[in-house]
């Protein structure tokens, strides 16, 4: 599997970032080129059956830990930083209990590694009922989905894999028909019979319900030397609503 990438920076230490379900590696554009101006190599990723890599296989996290570090292979990466958001969390911790030792570090974004039940029902309903062949405009499309998603951001955020192609209509970034059958492993449990000792940061957001208090001590069963930060005023997407202080936390990690 040879995923696509972007490369943002020429020296320092690499740091390799994963989106979430739904995302793809602009999601995270505006972080890494941040992050690579303070001295990282930075390599945003699109996972399998998302943005521009290839839509084959299933999904679930044994794969996409796989195609991890066949990635980290490919590109001669010694001993990166790994880091992933919701979708992209579970595939760094899954690849960090099967691979340990083998990154200097590891950050996971508003994400446990508990089971999490269905919960992306009606959004992927929305999805499958938008005519992507017969539609014009991204208006149609965001109307036909406001009536399963209310929240403007989030079908703002969902329509970035819209694209128009260049013999008519759109299309969507994403494999639309494996993220509705396989949505359940996006939820699965990320599981380790031996503590994985590299530090770990885990970020959350205080609005968000993904990492609440009662998970940390199952967390530091699986990580013992995690520490947890918590930012003000953001919920699962707590990278793009506090940018400014989730740098800041994240860069206070890297560099101690």
């Amino acid at each position: 599997m040879e995923l696509n990438y972007k490369k943002i920076g020429d020296t320092g230490k690499t740091l390799i970032i994963l989106h979430g379900v739904f995302g793809f590696l602009d999601n995270w554009l505006t972080i890494g080129k941040t992050i690579s101006e303070q001295g990282f190599i930075v390599y945003l990723v699109d996972q399998r059956h998302h943005g521009r890599s290839p839509q084959e296989g299933s999904l679930d996290f044994p794969t996409l830990a796989t195609d991890l570090k066949e990635f980290i292979s490919q590109q001669k990466l010694d001993n990166p930083i790994l880091m992933g958001h919701s979708m992209g969390g579970k595939t760094v911790m899954e690849y960090a209990v099967n691979n340990p030792e083998t990154f200097e570090k590891l950050v996971v974004v508003d994400i446990a590694p508990k089971q999490y039940p269905i919960h992306h029902t009606k959004i992927l309903e929305g999805l499958n009922a938008i005519p992507v062949e017969e539609i014009e405009t991204r208006q149609q499309a965001d109307d036909f989905l406001s009536t399963y998603e209310p929240i403007l951001a989030v079908r703002q955020f969902l329509l970035k894999n819209l694209y128009r192609k260049d013999e008519g209509g759109f299309d969507w970034r994403f494999n639309l028909p494996v993220l509705t059958t396989d949505m359940a492993n996006v939820g699965a449990e990320i599981i380790s019979s031996t503590p994985v000792e590299t530090p770990a940061l885990f970020i959350r957001g205080a609005k968000s319900n993904y990492i609440l208090d009662e998970d940390w001590e199952d967390i530091l069963k699986i990580f013992p030397n995690a520490q947890l930060e918590t930012i003000e005023n953001a919920g699962h997407w707590v990278q793009a609503e506090q940018p400014k202080i989730f740098v800041e936390h994240l860069l206070n990690f890297l560099n101690n």
